[in-house]
Protein backbone atom coordinates (compact mmCIF):
# COMPACT_ATOMS: atom_id res chain seq x y z
CA UNK A 1 0.00 0.00 0.00
CA UNK A 2 2.69 2.34 0.84
CA UNK A 3 4.43 1.99 -2.10
CA UNK A 4 1.56 2.28 -3.97
CA UNK A 5 0.10 5.65 -2.51
CA UNK A 6 3.91 6.54 -2.84
CA UNK A 7 4.95 6.30 -6.15
CA UNK A 8 1.96 4.93 -8.02
CA UNK A 9 0.19 5.95 -11.43
CA UNK A 10 -3.79 7.09 -10.80
CA UNK A 11 -5.63 9.34 -8.29
CA UNK A 12 -7.51 8.82 -5.44
CA UNK A 13 -11.50 8.61 -5.65
CA UNK A 14 -13.24 10.43 -3.04
CA UNK A 15 -16.38 8.30 -1.90
CA UNK A 16 -16.47 9.95 1.30
CA UNK A 17 -19.76 12.10 1.36
CA UNK A 18 -21.25 11.77 5.08
CA UNK A 19 -24.14 12.78 6.87
CA UNK A 20 -24.61 16.51 5.47
CA UNK A 21 -23.70 15.65 1.98
CA UNK A 22 -25.09 12.99 1.31
CA UNK A 23 -28.65 14.64 0.10
CA UNK A 24 -26.98 16.16 -2.30
CA UNK A 25 -24.93 13.35 -3.68
CA UNK A 26 -28.33 10.87 -4.11
CA UNK A 27 -29.95 14.28 -5.61
CA UNK A 28 -27.08 14.18 -8.50
CA UNK A 29 -27.35 10.51 -8.37
CA UNK A 30 -31.05 10.43 -9.66
CA UNK A 31 -32.56 9.75 -5.86
CA UNK A 32 -34.46 12.82 -4.40
CA UNK A 33 -35.77 13.51 -0.79
CA UNK A 34 -38.90 11.68 -1.38
CA UNK A 35 -37.14 8.50 -2.24
CA UNK A 36 -36.29 8.09 1.63
CA UNK A 37 -38.07 8.31 4.74
CA UNK A 38 -35.49 8.70 7.36
CA UNK A 39 -31.93 8.55 7.94
CA UNK A 40 -31.02 5.13 8.03
CA UNK A 41 -32.52 4.62 4.43
CA UNK A 42 -30.61 7.36 3.03
CA UNK A 43 -27.45 5.35 4.00
CA UNK A 44 -28.48 2.17 2.53
CA UNK A 45 -29.58 4.57 -0.78
CA UNK A 46 -25.78 6.03 -0.66
CA UNK A 47 -24.02 2.50 0.16
CA UNK A 48 -25.73 0.93 -2.66
CA UNK A 49 -24.18 3.98 -5.16
CA UNK A 50 -21.19 3.37 -3.83
CA UNK A 51 -21.14 -0.49 -4.26
CA UNK A 52 -22.47 0.16 -7.61
CA UNK A 53 -18.97 2.28 -8.32
CA UNK A 54 -16.70 0.25 -6.62
CA UNK A 55 -17.62 -3.12 -7.98
CA UNK A 56 -17.61 -1.94 -11.64
CA UNK A 57 -15.80 -2.91 -14.15
CA UNK A 58 -14.37 0.27 -14.38
CA UNK A 59 -13.13 0.85 -11.16
CA UNK A 60 -9.96 -1.02 -10.77
CA UNK A 61 -6.11 -0.33 -9.38
CA UNK A 62 -4.70 -0.06 -12.67
CA UNK A 63 -5.73 4.01 -12.92
CA UNK A 64 -6.90 4.55 -8.93
CA UNK A 65 -4.38 4.62 -6.53
CA UNK A 66 -6.87 4.92 -3.40
CA UNK A 67 -10.33 5.18 -2.43
CA UNK A 68 -11.64 7.68 0.67
CA UNK A 69 -14.46 5.91 2.34
CA UNK A 70 -17.50 6.98 5.09
CA UNK A 71 -17.30 5.60 8.26
CA UNK A 72 -20.20 3.69 7.90
CA UNK A 73 -19.13 2.44 5.20
CA UNK A 74 -15.42 1.01 6.38
CA UNK A 75 -18.86 -0.74 8.62
CA UNK A 76 -20.45 -2.01 6.00
CA UNK A 77 -19.97 -4.99 2.94
CA UNK A 78 -19.62 -5.20 -0.84
CA UNK A 79 -20.04 -8.77 -1.97
CA UNK A 80 -19.62 -10.05 1.54
CA UNK A 81 -16.46 -8.77 2.60
CA UNK A 82 -16.21 -5.57 4.69
CA UNK A 83 -15.71 -2.32 2.36
CA UNK A 84 -12.22 -1.39 2.46
CA UNK A 85 -10.99 -5.15 2.67
CA UNK A 86 -12.83 -5.65 -0.55
CA UNK A 87 -11.13 -2.86 -2.23
CA UNK A 88 -7.49 -4.17 -1.64
CA UNK A 89 -8.85 -7.58 -2.10
CA UNK A 90 -10.63 -7.51 -4.95
CA UNK A 91 -9.38 -3.96 -6.64
CA UNK A 92 -5.74 -3.61 -5.86
CA UNK A 93 -6.80 0.13 -4.45
CA UNK A 94 -5.84 1.12 -1.05
CA UNK A 95 -8.45 2.24 1.43
CA UNK A 96 -8.59 5.98 3.37
CA UNK A 97 -10.87 6.69 5.91
CA UNK A 98 -12.77 10.17 6.50
CA UNK A 99 -12.28 10.59 10.09
CA UNK A 100 -13.19 14.47 10.93
CA UNK A 101 -17.05 14.87 12.15
CA UNK A 102 -17.97 17.97 10.35
CA UNK A 103 -16.91 21.73 10.26
CA UNK A 104 -17.38 24.59 13.25
CA UNK A 105 -18.71 27.90 12.26
CA UNK A 106 -16.99 29.94 10.18
CA UNK A 107 -14.51 32.49 12.20
CA UNK A 108 -11.61 34.77 11.48
CA UNK A 109 -12.37 33.27 7.53
CA UNK A 110 -12.12 29.75 8.15
CA UNK A 111 -14.15 26.76 9.80
CA UNK A 112 -12.34 24.45 11.37
CA UNK A 113 -12.97 20.64 11.89
CA UNK A 114 -15.24 19.70 15.32
CA UNK A 115 -13.72 17.66 17.60
CA UNK A 116 -13.52 14.03 17.23
CA UNK A 117 -13.87 12.70 20.42
CA UNK A 118 -13.62 8.97 19.50
CA UNK A 119 -10.58 9.25 17.68
CA UNK A 120 -8.37 6.84 19.05
CA UNK A 121 -10.96 4.56 18.84
CA UNK A 122 -12.06 4.90 15.18
CA UNK A 123 -8.57 4.53 14.03
CA UNK A 124 -7.99 1.12 15.98
CA UNK A 125 -11.49 0.43 14.39
CA UNK A 126 -9.77 1.45 10.76
CA UNK A 127 -6.85 -1.07 11.56
CA UNK A 128 -8.58 -3.85 11.60
CA UNK A 129 -10.69 -3.17 8.54
CA UNK A 130 -6.61 -2.98 6.79
CA UNK A 131 -7.22 1.03 5.95
CA UNK A 132 -4.39 2.67 5.09
CA UNK A 133 -4.45 6.29 5.96
CA UNK A 134 -7.32 8.77 6.91
CA UNK A 135 -8.77 12.20 5.86
CA UNK A 136 -9.73 15.08 7.40
CA UNK A 137 -11.06 18.10 6.12
CA UNK A 138 -11.00 22.21 6.90
CA UNK A 139 -12.63 24.92 4.77
CA UNK A 140 -10.78 28.53 4.42
CA UNK A 141 -13.11 30.98 2.79
CA UNK A 142 -10.90 33.53 2.65
CA UNK A 143 -6.67 34.90 2.97
CA UNK A 144 -6.72 35.88 6.89
CA UNK A 145 -3.55 34.76 7.92
CA UNK A 146 -4.91 34.13 11.37
CA UNK A 147 -7.66 32.00 10.77
CA UNK A 148 -5.49 30.17 8.09
CA UNK A 149 -2.73 29.35 11.20
CA UNK A 150 -5.42 27.93 13.04
CA UNK A 151 -6.68 25.55 10.49
CA UNK A 152 -3.14 24.49 9.41
CA UNK A 153 -2.24 24.12 13.28
CA UNK A 154 -5.15 21.89 14.17
CA UNK A 155 -4.93 19.47 10.97
CA UNK A 156 -1.53 18.86 11.75
CA UNK A 157 -2.43 18.20 15.83
CA UNK A 158 -4.65 15.28 14.75
CA UNK A 159 -2.64 14.30 11.98
CA UNK A 160 -0.27 13.63 14.80
CA UNK A 161 -2.26 11.30 16.45
CA UNK A 162 -3.33 9.51 13.23
CA UNK A 163 0.78 9.35 12.53
CA UNK A 164 1.23 7.65 15.84
CA UNK A 165 -1.80 5.44 15.32
CA UNK A 166 0.72 3.94 12.52
CA UNK A 167 -1.64 5.40 9.81
CA UNK A 168 -1.02 7.78 7.15
CA UNK A 169 -2.73 11.17 7.51
CA UNK A 170 -4.18 13.50 4.59
CA UNK A 171 -4.28 17.03 4.94
CA UNK A 172 -6.99 18.53 3.68
CA UNK A 173 -7.44 22.77 4.27
CA UNK A 174 -9.38 23.55 0.94
CA UNK A 175 -9.83 26.77 -0.37
CA UNK A 176 -12.99 27.66 -1.44
CA UNK A 177 -13.36 28.16 -5.17
CA UNK A 178 -15.90 31.12 -4.62
CA UNK A 179 -13.41 32.51 -2.68
CA UNK A 180 -12.90 36.41 -3.83
CA UNK A 181 -9.44 36.01 -2.32
CA UNK A 182 -8.79 32.66 -3.54
CA UNK A 183 -4.80 33.35 -5.03
CA UNK A 184 -3.88 35.19 -1.74
CA UNK A 185 -5.34 32.92 0.71
CA UNK A 186 -3.18 29.90 -1.50
CA UNK A 187 -0.37 31.98 -1.00
CA UNK A 188 -0.61 32.20 2.77
CA UNK A 189 -1.66 28.50 2.97
CA UNK A 190 1.73 27.42 0.97
CA UNK A 191 3.76 29.71 3.22
CA UNK A 192 1.46 28.17 6.73
CA UNK A 193 1.82 24.27 5.29
CA UNK A 194 5.96 24.51 4.60
CA UNK A 195 6.65 25.42 8.14
CA UNK A 196 3.94 22.90 10.08
CA UNK A 197 5.48 20.39 7.57
CA UNK A 198 9.09 21.58 8.34
CA UNK A 199 8.22 20.46 11.74
CA UNK A 200 7.29 17.05 11.11
CA UNK A 201 10.11 14.12 12.31
CA UNK A 202 11.62 12.93 10.15
CA UNK A 203 10.56 9.40 8.81
CA UNK A 204 7.06 10.71 9.28
CA UNK A 205 4.89 11.55 6.03
CA UNK A 206 1.75 13.35 5.61
CA UNK A 207 -0.69 13.50 1.96
CA UNK A 208 -2.17 16.19 1.24
CA UNK A 209 -5.41 17.40 -0.65
CA UNK A 210 -5.79 21.16 -1.51
CA UNK A 211 -7.72 22.97 -4.16
CA UNK A 212 -6.13 23.63 -7.86
CA UNK A 213 -4.73 26.40 -7.47
CA UNK A 214 -5.45 29.91 -9.36
CA UNK A 215 -1.33 29.89 -10.62
CA UNK A 216 -0.67 26.89 -12.27
CA UNK A 217 2.14 24.71 -10.36
CA UNK A 218 1.11 26.59 -7.77
CA UNK A 219 1.77 23.46 -5.31
CA UNK A 220 5.67 22.79 -6.58
CA UNK A 221 7.17 23.72 -3.27
CA UNK A 222 4.73 21.45 -1.56
CA UNK A 223 5.70 18.83 -3.81
CA UNK A 224 9.11 18.96 -3.37
CA UNK A 225 8.60 19.04 0.42
CA UNK A 226 10.40 15.67 2.60
CA UNK A 227 7.60 15.46 4.44
CA UNK A 228 5.04 14.91 1.53
CA UNK A 229 4.06 11.57 0.18
CA UNK A 230 1.73 13.24 -2.63
CA UNK A 231 -0.71 16.31 -3.54
CA UNK A 232 -3.65 15.61 -4.31
CA UNK A 233 -6.15 18.29 -6.24
CA UNK A 234 -9.72 18.17 -5.09
CA UNK A 235 -12.74 19.39 -7.62
CA UNK A 236 -13.78 21.78 -4.66
CA UNK A 237 -17.26 22.23 -6.87
CA UNK A 238 -15.53 22.68 -10.17
CA UNK A 239 -17.32 20.81 -13.20
CA UNK A 240 -15.08 17.90 -14.57
CA UNK A 241 -14.28 19.46 -17.35
CA UNK A 242 -12.98 22.68 -15.53
CA UNK A 243 -11.12 20.23 -12.44
CA UNK A 244 -9.50 18.06 -15.29
CA UNK A 245 -8.04 20.85 -16.95
CA UNK A 246 -7.01 22.58 -13.70
CA UNK A 247 -5.50 19.48 -12.98
CA UNK A 248 -3.28 18.75 -16.58
CA UNK A 249 -1.81 22.10 -15.49
CA UNK A 250 -0.55 21.20 -12.14
CA UNK A 251 2.15 18.87 -13.09
CA UNK A 252 2.88 16.12 -10.14
CA UNK A 253 -0.64 16.96 -8.62
CA UNK A 254 -2.86 13.64 -8.92
CA UNK A 255 -6.99 14.36 -8.30
CA UNK A 256 -8.62 13.38 -5.40
CA UNK A 257 -12.43 13.85 -6.95
CA UNK A 258 -15.76 13.14 -5.53
CA UNK A 259 -18.18 15.22 -7.32
CA UNK A 260 -16.27 15.64 -10.23
CA UNK A 261 -15.70 11.87 -10.89
CA UNK A 262 -19.36 11.11 -10.39
CA UNK A 263 -20.80 13.50 -12.37
CA UNK A 264 -23.32 11.93 -14.54
CA UNK A 265 -24.23 8.82 -13.00
CA UNK A 266 -27.60 8.04 -12.37
CA UNK A 267 -29.35 5.44 -10.68
CA UNK A 268 -31.76 5.06 -13.65
CA UNK A 269 -28.78 3.69 -15.76
CA UNK A 270 -28.73 -0.05 -16.76
CA UNK A 271 -25.19 -1.38 -16.25
CA UNK A 272 -23.74 -1.18 -19.42
CA UNK A 273 -24.44 2.70 -19.24
CA UNK A 274 -23.69 3.09 -16.12
CA UNK A 275 -20.19 1.19 -15.91
CA UNK A 276 -19.34 3.16 -20.05
CA UNK A 277 -20.03 6.65 -18.38
CA UNK A 278 -17.70 5.94 -14.94
CA UNK A 279 -15.09 4.35 -17.61
CA UNK A 280 -14.99 7.66 -19.19
CA UNK A 281 -14.61 10.01 -16.56
CA UNK A 282 -12.11 8.03 -14.87
CA UNK A 283 -10.09 7.57 -18.04
CA UNK A 284 -10.29 11.38 -18.40
CA UNK A 285 -9.12 11.98 -14.49
CA UNK A 286 -6.54 9.50 -14.85
CA UNK A 287 -4.73 10.88 -17.88
CA UNK A 288 -4.68 14.66 -16.15
CA UNK A 289 -3.39 13.15 -12.68
CA UNK A 290 -0.58 11.33 -14.81
CA UNK A 291 0.36 14.77 -17.15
Amino acid sequence: MLEKVSTGSGFIAALDQSGGSTPGALRRYGIDETAYPDEATMFDLVHRMRTRIITSRAFDGDRILAAILFEQTMDREIDGTGAAEYLWKHKGVVPFLKVDKGLEEESEGVKLMRPIPDLDALLDRARTHGVFGTKMRSVVRNADASGIEAVVAQQFAVAGTILAAGLVPIVEPEVDIHSPTKAEAEEILQVTLLRHLDGLDEGRSVLLKLTLPEVDDGHAALLAHPRVMRVAGLSGGYTRTEAVDRLARNHGVIASFSRALTEGLTAQMDDAEFDAALDESIGLIYTASVT
